[in-house]
């Protein structure tokens, strides 16, 4: 899948996460909330994490409708849906087996017995069994989505938070296949209709003391900021316009314009919108972070140094993500004692976020400007192992340990990767 990172909106949903996983039980389960770079409104579960795509992001106009979500998905692990869902799986695959082998008997029977009728009646009973080992399948799951909903209500209730967004979510759904103008058989869905899933929960919904309940304005500016940068980066100008089309001046929409001039336009004229954005909010890490970003681009690395800094500063989540940035920038002046220092500062917000694969690279960089082969290659193995390229992960490893002193804390790293087997299946 692709996979988003960036430290402003991770920050943003682990905020809308954490009561509700706190409310769920969950908060030292080791939940990680997954962005997915996808336009679709949707978001899942797989083990320990929740799947979240940027379009449901972008869509929600409010950070309780999002939190509505994260309520229902922390719903699904809580009850522990997946892994009966496994063993609903394995039923359903039983009876089909089981449908399609009595089917075989028949037709074998019919073909003995020279009665064409009993071998087209065991076909039919195949297909027959096969649909209803499926459609029970479906049932099952539209029990388990009316179930995590009921959940989410209940951490809702628990954190002080309405429901209303969770309605609102819904209502959307119900109007866009209203206008898809598609005639859908229920009973073909793993998710329950909209209209019905409105209908289970209004009344829990609006005789909750929180219903009329509003989100606090710093929070709705954020997550407006979150959809400004979210269009801006991957749907254009024009989704920009459209989302804050009531407010052209606002923050949101002025945040959206120096992005996108940034991704396209003068680098100086992206500074300028920056640098009046942080007029604004000189508090904003992010607004520092663009800078840094834009200043990069216009080879102006010391610069974008010194605003990566203040970004790091002002950033109450300590992000990884923003210290390789930072790495980034003191890797790119050249300066030998920067460069030293962008080493220490990659190899620092790694630690943070092993799992950022680019991070590797300029770490690999930075060694390899300083001399060190042997940590420059066991860093790109690193890059390697976290992007799942494991053969090209023992490689470099297999080369960094020619380099590197034996039994060291590096050597040994070098030594899992190329011990490492990756799981089947």
């Amino acid at each position: 899948m692709p996979v988003v990172r960036d430290a402003e909106i991770e920050a943003l949903v682990a905020e809308y996460a954490a009561p509700i996983l706190q409310a769920a039980g969950l908060s030292r389960s080791g939940i990680e909330i997954v962005l997915v770079n996808d336009h679709n409104f949707n978001a899942f579960v797989a083990g320990r994490r929740i799947f979240i795509h940027t379009g449901a992001l972008m869509t929600a106009e409010t950070p309780n409708q999002i939190i509505g979500v994260i309520a229902h998905e922390a719903g699904h692990i809580a009850g522990g849906h997946q892994h009966r869902l496994r063993e609903q799986i394995a039923r359903a695959q039983t009876m089909a087996v089981v449908a399609a082998l009595l089917g075989v008997g028949a037709a074998a029977a019919g073909a003995a017995a020279d009665i064409g009728g009993l071998g087209g009646a065991g076909a039919g009973l195949a297909a027959g069994g096969a649909e209803a080992a499926r459609r029970s399948l479906l049932g099952y799951q539209r029990t388990e989505e009316i179930t995590a909903d009921r959940s989410a209500i209940e951490y809702l209730e628990r954190t002080g938070q309405s429901g209303r967004g969770m309605l609102e979510t819904f209502e959307r759904m119900a109007g866009s296949l209203a206008l898809a103008g598609v005639n859908t058989d229920p009973y073909q869905l793993s998710h329950p209709m909209p209209r019905d899933r409105i209908a289970n929960l209004k009344v829990l919904v609006e005789q909750s003391p929180h219903y009329s309940r509003r989100d606090p304005p710093a929070l709705q500016l954020r997550h407006d900021l979150m959809r400004a940068k979210i269009a801006a980066y991957t749907a254009g100008r024009n989704a920009v316009d459209r989302l804050f089309r009531n407010d052209p001046n606002g923050l949101p929409a002025l945040y959206g314009q120096a992005i996108l001039s940034y991704l396209h336009g003068n680098p100086r004229d992206a500074l300028n919108r920056i640098d009046r954005l942080i007029a604004a909010q000189p508090s904003n890490p992010y607004f520092h972070e663009l800078r840094g970003e834009a200043l990069i681009k216009a080879n102006r690395p010391r610069e974008a140094a010194e605003a990566y800094a203040k970004a790091i500063s002002l950033s109450p989540s300590s992000s990884g993500l923003l210290r390789v940035g930072y790495g980034q920038a003191l890797l790119a002046t050249g300066q030998p004692d920067l460069v030293r220092k962008a080493a220490a500062e990659l190899k620092n917000g790694l630690a943070r976020e092993p799992e950022y694969v680019n991070g590797y690279r300029f770490l690999a960089q930075a060694y390899g400007q300083l001399g060190d082969i042997g940590a420059a290659e066991l860093a790109t193995a690193e890059g390697y192992f976290h992007a799942g390229a494991y053969r090209d992960a023992k490689m470099f490893a297999a080369r960094a340990q020619t380099k590197l002193k034996r039994g060291s804390p590096e050597w040994l790293r070098a030594q899992d990767i190329i011990d490492f087997r990756a799981p089947r299946g």
